[in-house]
């Protein structure tokens, strides 16, 4: 799409839509436009139902100024977070509450098919659990567990299962329609922008972790994913190799739910999920192998933390169920590990979204594609 005016109204939806400007006072500091051509935008908005006028606030001469929101009711978006072993979906309106949501011990070495089969049945019964259809859903987001190139959706290679390999997740869509947005990204980097967006506000610069039978990372760095050129940035390393030029390993080989569920199912236990791993932390066993595993992560991340020097460390995901058990021995690790400047201040504590996390930074995503500026202007003017 070619690059429309800086005087579009993708420009002051972007504003509205992020609270930063609300009243046509607020818009007219901010921009230096003329009130002709705010007003003109302004009623482009609300006459395509993307804001609408909210109420009223004081001024400081004491007349009301009229604010303006995003329409929340306009439509519906669809949130799939896909993990190695659990799938949460949701529906949220046009600013990201959730009103409905499922889950299911489903997951990527399940299959894309099976994946997609299930969550199209589960959000055609939440659907009608609203009073809603397809016709009213206009975005979709969706989080992988592999490297994903963000601007066509594709699957990179390899993926840990190879029937991801190369795939396209739109075409598992069509039945939506070809208007639906759909916007997809690495699971954890869904995850990172639900916990900067609602969980962490107040922070700019974070490091999120997905801890399940996998391990992902994700960067956020001045309120921005880092995603890297073809989506893989991220990928933790085991801390330790043999010689200097073995090759890397994958950090999940050697420390996640994976390796725990493996050493536990040698035992004789019945262990399939990160959340039967969970319920089971009072063991002495299960004890033992979590603390390991967090120590082993914690050690990994002090490099990251030393190179970026993030606020926060979020550790999310299924085994961050286990609580300080688990989050304290990352902790630990991390700060006995790290230079001694990057963890000053550092903060690291478990996600505040828990497991919504997910699904709202994937209808995060999937807004964000739906209310770019350049498509708002786009379908706007003229």
């Amino acid at each position: 799409m070619a690059r429309t005016s800086a005087t579009g109204s993708g420009v002051v939806m972007g504003l509205i839509r992020s609270g930063a400007c609300t009243t046509r006072r607020d818009l007219l500091d901010r921009l230096g436009w003329s009130r002709v051509t705010l007003e003109r935008r302004l009623d482009e908005l609300v006459s395509a139902g993307f804001i609408v006028r909210a109420g009223s606030s004081a001024s400081s001469g004491g007349r009301p100024r009229e604010e303006f929101a995003v329409n929340k009711d306009l439509g519906l978006i669809l949130a799939i977070d896909i993990g190695s072993s659990h799938t949460r979906v949701a529906i949220t309106d046009l600013v990201g509450n959730v009103l409905r949501e499922d889950e299911a011990d489903i997951g990527l070495f399940d299959g894309p098919d099976e994946i997609f089969s299930w969550s199209r049945q589960v959000f055609e019964f939440l659907l009608r659990g609203l009073g809603k259809s397809v016709d009213e859903v206009l975005g979709v987001g969706i989080g992988v567990p592999g490297p994903v190139d963000p601007s066509t959706g594709l699957l990179g290679s390899p993926q840990l299962d190879p029937r991801w390999d190369g795939i396209l997740i739109g075409d598992y869509l069509t039945h939506l329609g070809e208007d639906v947005i759909v916007a997809v990204d690495r699971d954890v980097n869904i995850l990172a922008l639900g916990e900067a967006r609602f969980g962490w506000p107040e922070y700019r610069d974070l490091i999120v972790v997905k801890s399940g039978i996998g391990v992902g990372c994700a960067f956020v760095l001045d309120g921005t994913i880092v995603r890297g050129s073809r989506g893989g940035a991220g990928q933790l390393s085991a801390p330790l190799r043999v010689r200097l030029g073995d090759p890397l390993r994958r950090l999940e080989t050697v420390a996640s739910g994976g390796t725990i569920r493996d050493d536990l199912t040698q035992r004789g236990a019945r262990i399939r999920t990160s959340a039967d791993i969970v319920a089971r932390a009072d063991d002495r066993e299960v004890e033992r192998l979590l603390r390991q595993v967090g120590e082993t992560i914690g050690y990994a991340l002090a490099d990251v933390v030393g190179l970026l020097n993030p606020s926060v460390v979020v550790i999310g995901g299924n085994l961050a169920e286990a609580g300080e058990l688990y989050i304290g021995a990352i902790r630990r690790s991390l700060f006995a590990s790290a230079h001694a400047y990057s963890r000053q201040g550092l903060i690291v504590e478990q996600s505040r979204l828990a497991e919504k996390a997910g699904v709202r930074g994937g209808s995060a995503l999937a807004l964000d594609a739906l209310f770019d500026e350049d498509r708002i202007s786009e379908i706007t003017r003229g």
